[in-house]
């Protein structure tokens, strides 16, 4: 099962780009983007949709902003949109910002996450301070189902300093604060500053791949692609259960066309 993962900064945007034509040669069972900025009703055209494809959307209140999407083959069982759809708990706020919608399938679901940045403001980054901690008890519970799970998307998280060029002049930013890498040490149960009991999620991308400048974002600014001066904040975050399942041979980071500032994150599973 191929699986592709890709923050496209605008679907209209990445359309115009080819992403679309790249995606139907690419071939994968699911797709599951990020950052949509657009309503149901921009994005009815041909265009926008895949043959032989399901198309699931989520987003935010607010036009031109966030939002969601998976497209698959196999029609799921279900499909929740938003966090409050999955939780007993209240996540009108995030919700109403078009950040999650998760497809279940027998015997596993998929999700595309859209993690909120903090690098705008100080608001926003206690806003996704909040987030995280409330998404614990979902992850948790996650681990407790008799289901595997891929939580795909824009985490906002470079976890190590492997997964990012300039690690030494970005330590008091957002995306590689102290606070957000020890939340990922405790999510994959790997690193430096492990908290109590730690989940055991794994890093689909890791699990195969261990280099150095491996990135999946870089800044529009000066000439960070040209530079590769880059971050790895994409993931494919898997069960326990999947970490055996990701084929080495998987495609990984698409790089030969440029649909957004992120790139395609392409893994494959034996399921």
């Amino acid at each position: 099962m191929k699986v592709i993962s890709i923050n496209v900064n605008g679907i209209r945007a990445a359309a115009r780009k080819g992403m679309f034509e790249w995606l139907k040669i690419v071939d994968a069972d699911i797709i599951c983007l990020q950052e949509l900025k657009a309503q149901p009703e921009q994005i009815d055209g041909e265009e926008f949709h895949l043959d032989g494809y399901h198309r699931y959307i989520h987003c935010a209140e607010k036009k031109g902003y966030s939002s969601v999407g998976i497209y698959c083959k196999v029609k799921p069982e279900k499909v929740h949109k938003g966090i409050g759809a999955i939780s007993t708990a209240d996540w009108s706020d995030v919700d109403r910002e078009g950040r999650y919608i998760q497809a279940d399938f027998k015997g596993f679901s998929v999700a595309s996450l859209y993690m909120p940045s903090g690098s705008s403001k100080e608001e926003r980054q206690l806003f996704k301070y909040d987030l995280m901690e409330r998404f614990e008890p979902v992850l948790q519970s996650m681990l407790r189902k008799r289901r595997e799970f891929i939580i795909c998307g824009d985490w906002n998280i470079a976890h190590k300093k492997v997964d990012l060029k300039n690690w030494r002049g970005n330590q008091k930013n957002s995306g590689f604060l102290p606070q957000e890498r020890a939340w990922m040490d405790w999510l994959l149960n790997d690193g430096e500053n492990l908290r109590k009991k730690p989940l055991r999620f794994g890093d689909a991308f890791r699990v195969i791949n261990s280099n150095e400048h491996e990135y999946t974002w870089w800044s529009n600014r000066g000439q960070a692609w040209a530079n590769n001066t880059g971050w790895r904040i994409d993931y494919q975050i898997i069960t326990p259960g999947l970490v055996e399942k990701v084929i080495p041979e998987s495609d990984l980071i698409y790089k030969e066309e440029r649909f957004s500032d992120h790139a395609p994150l392409v893994i494959e599973y034996d399921i």
